[in-house]
């Protein structure tokens, strides 16, 4: 079946799962072990705290609260955002704890979010991924706002200002070095289940704006026949390498990413998926996402499919098929991105307003046996629900408890 006439079949079939009241039949399927996770956000306060300067015991509160949500609705699995922008939500004797706990960087909150994080979700049955962010540094471009003994005021020579941002250069080896023991301090103190990057690498493209990185390549991009070859060598070396160092420190603890959902357009290259997108992680933020799961280079992949299906542009249905095709026969475990978040949000097309548009997700992907789960953004519209979308989900598919894989 040709893949337009096949989009074509499976979205005439999700229409006939659809009563008149609009509600849509899950198969009965006994699933015991798949990925239901949350991610929760602490990166300007997005998810938690719900505003900086709470006292401990609010803070905390809050937290489990947030636990409590997932493990009602039946998730087994709450990605914790710990490094948002070179900062800590544990002790760390490498980088300040965050701002987004006080106010104030650098000052203790009197309590151990990550430590806590950890012990409560390992006690709900929930698992803890560590969520880190490697080279964002700050969401501003003035060093001198950072607190006085931030590595980047230590080292400016390893930063670069960007897109109205602040990054540390992954050009550099001594910045690879650093925040992998910045992130790892994290693994070798508490026993999270996983070690989970998010999307950014190379920063997203920003318009008559270039990123500074010429010293750094003059000085050790030679044995590359251009600019993005380096670029991408930087980011597999640090992906390579972090999964490494977590091996020998925890080896039951995991390596997971969850990149931009598309590696390429096939119009750019024929191994892409048929899709126009904007951004290409290949090409623009330099990561080769689609190697990272053919050479079994980590753990699992979350690819973040926030669109709906049909979405001209870039359809879920036609990212999770090329998806699934490329975690077929690697070790690397596929699970989905969900745009929770655009459920329910008038500035977002049409099938966003259906309460059950991510519901069919879910049942579309059940015909892919690559396709081991699912994990929703955010932890603030899990517990917000402001449509039902996420209450639809649980009574169609989470029916019954699930380990997560592993």
């Amino acid at each position: 079946m040709g893949r337009l006439s096949r989009r074509a079949f499976t979205l005439a079939a999700l229409s006939t799962l659809t009563s008149a009241s609009g509600a849509t039949a899950a198969p009965q399927r006994r699933v015991t072990t798949e990925m239901r996770g949350v991610w929760l956000a602490t990166v300007s306060n997005r998810d938690w705290p719900s505003r900086p300067g709470l006292s401990a015991d609010r803070q905390r509160a809050e937290l489990l609260a947030h636990l409590d949500t997932a493990a009602r609705a039946r998730l087994n699995s709450v990605v914790f955002q710990v490094r948002p922008t070179a900062d800590a939500l544990w002790p760390s004797p490498h980088e300040p704890w965050s701002q987004y706990l006080t106010g104030t960087q650098g000052q203790n909150p009197g309590w151990d979010p990550l430590g806590t994080a950890v012990e409560e979700a390992h006690a709900r049955g929930l698992e803890l991924h560590a969520w880190f962010n490697p080279y964002r540094v700050a969401n501003h471009t003035d060093v001198t706002r950072l607190i006085a003994s931030h590595p980047a005021r230590k080292h400016p020579e390893w930063v670069v200002p960007y897109g109205g941002k602040l990054y540390y250069n992954p050009g550099l080896p001594e910045v690879r070095a650093f925040v992998q023991d910045a992130m790892l301090d994290a693994v070798k103190r508490y026993p999270v289940d996983a070690v989970h990057f998010d999307d950014y690498f190379y920063p997203y493209p920003v318009a008559g704006q270039t990123f500074d990185d010429d010293a750094a390549y003059d000085r050790h991009g030679g044995a590359f026949p251009h600019r993005a070859a380096w670029r991408r060598d930087n980011i597999d070396k640090l992906v390579r390498e972090t999964a490494a160092r977590i091996k020998r420190i925890r080896p039951a603890t995991r390596f997971g990413i969850s990149p931009f959902g598309v590696w390429r357009n096939a119009a750019t290259d024929p191994l892409g998926s048929q899709t126009q997108a904007g951004v290409q992680t290949y090409d623009d933020l330099h990561a080769d996402t689609r190697r990272w799961v053919r050479e079994g280079w980590i753990d699992y992949i979350v690819p973040q499919l926030y669109w709906n299906i049909g979405f001209a542009a870039a359809d879920y249905a036609e990212l999770l098929r090329w998806w699934a095709d490329v975690a077929k026969g690697s070790r690397t475990k596929l699970y989905l991105g969900e745009a929770l978040y655009k459920a329910g949000d008038p500035a977002q097309p049409a099938a966003w307003q259906d309460p059950a548009e991510l519901s069919r997700h879910l049942t579309l992907a059940r015909d892919h046996p690559q396709a081991r789960g699912h994990v929703f953004f955010a932890a603030k519209e899990v517990a917000a629900d402001r449509i039902g979308a996420m209450a639809r989900v649980v009574a169609d598919h989470y029916t019954k408890p699930a380990k997560p894989p592993r």
